[in-house]
């Protein structure tokens, strides 16, 4: 299993939790919205470090997105195993020729 894998696994066990233990279920519990708007957040602080330049404010930021997604996928039940299928699609598919078929559909 990957890091994310047990991430997910690990986010997945936390919703359960009492909120009041966890930010995790704490966040889930202000609804998909939120998690949402948490991820947003995360997202930008990401771009804005990775235009500064600080390679170890972006990977501490790229850390925050990656778990805020995993959070997000979660409240609104969507797997990490359908996000990295939907990857495994599309490998070696050029980007444009995977949007054009989206945009086709």
């Amino acid at each position: 299993m990957s890091v994310l894998n047990d991430l997910a696994a690990t986010i997945t066990e936390r919703a359960k939790a009492d909120p009041d233990s966890s930010w995790t279920a704490k966040l889930l519990a202000k609804g998909p919205e939120k998690c949402a708007e948490k991820f947003g957040e995360e997202a930008i602080e990401a771009v804005i470090e990775a235009v500064k330049g600080d390679r170890e404010k972006l990977t501490y930021e790229a850390a925050d997105v990656l778990f805020h997604l995993l959070v997000m996928l979660e409240a609104r039940d969507v797997a990490l195993d359908d996000v990295l299928a939907e990857l495994a699609r599309r490998q070696g598919m050029s980007g444009i020729a995977e949007k054009a078929a989206r945009t086709k559909a």
